[in-house]
């Protein structure tokens, strides 16, 4: 007994000296064996692969209520909604949409792209017939050094105006197949039931037509006075051409009359 007691005199001072009495001594005995099947599980636990460590902590609440927050989320939505926006027909309209609109695209950025070279096509036009016309009212008046850089530049010019057309004539030939996609996306979106893509895209050739066309007269109207030119061009070298033959026929005559 006298040895129980200096046990638990000892067990009450570890404790704190809180323990005074024989049923303090039963509930320290019951908390110490507790403790130890406490510390025997966690080392079991930690010993095992994949389980979680001390101090990470699992919201079990979380885990639980997910699913049923889900599953909830998911019943929210109407199942026939679901049906209709999967619909054959449904998908079929939100293509030949998408249709139209890279068709429009296309169509915007090449009607853009051959107003642009036609601009720049009649641009250099124009320079050209002022360049000549120029040369041709200083005929006769021109040293051969001004004569031979008139022709440079003129030729200059003519060269430009062919590199202009020809890039017209290449952004043309995309021009015309963007407007015949855009007709095909046309009928395509008509027969699928989407008739407000389908105005659509049909508004915008109209459009692209419009403004190509416009482009298309400025471009034809520097044709014609480039025409114009090239005929008054002839008209002014042949009497160029007579001035000088006729010249020279006058300066032999005053050196045959001289020699008399």
């Amino acid at each position: 007994m006298q040895a129980v007691s200096q046990c638990s005199v000892c067990a009450s001072r570890a404790a704190g000296g809180l323990l005074r009495n024989q049923t303090d001594l039963s509930l320290l005995r019951s908390n110490t064996a507790g403790l130890r099947r406490g510390a025997a599980c966690m080392r079991f636990i930690s010993m095992k692969p994949g389980v979680q460590k001390l101090g990470e902590r699992i919201d079990s609440e979380h885990i639980s209520v997910a699913p049923s927050s889900a599953g909830r989320g998911l019943h929210a939505t109407p199942f026939a909604q679901q049906l209709e926006n999967l619909s054959h027909d449904s998908l079929i309209r939100r293509a030949a949409s998408v249709v139209t609109d890279s068709s429009s695209t296309l169509l915007s950025q090449t009607s853009l792209a051959l107003i642009n070279a036609l601009a720049d096509y009649s641009t250099a036009v124009h320079t050209r017939i002022a360049v000549q016309r120029r040369y041709l009212a200083a005929l006769g008046k021109l040293t051969p050094a001004e004569k031979d850089s008139f022709l440079e530049v003129i030729n200059g010019q003519r060269a430009k105006a062919s590199d202009r057309l020809h890039e017209c004539k290449r952004i043309e030939v995309t021009w015309i197949n963007a407007v015949d996609l855009c007709k095909m996306a046309a009928e395509a979106a008509h027969s699928s039931g989407a008739e407000q893509a389908s105005i659509t895209v049909e508004t915008n050739i109209q459009v692209a037509q419009s403004q190509v066309g416009e482009a298309r007269k400025l471009s034809a109207d520097a044709e014609k006075k480039l025409a114009e030119t090239k005929v008054e061009e002839i008209q002014r070298m042949a009497e160029y051409t007579a001035f000088i033959e006729n010249g020279e026929e006058h300066e032999v005559h005053e050196a045959y009359l001289r020699e008399d």
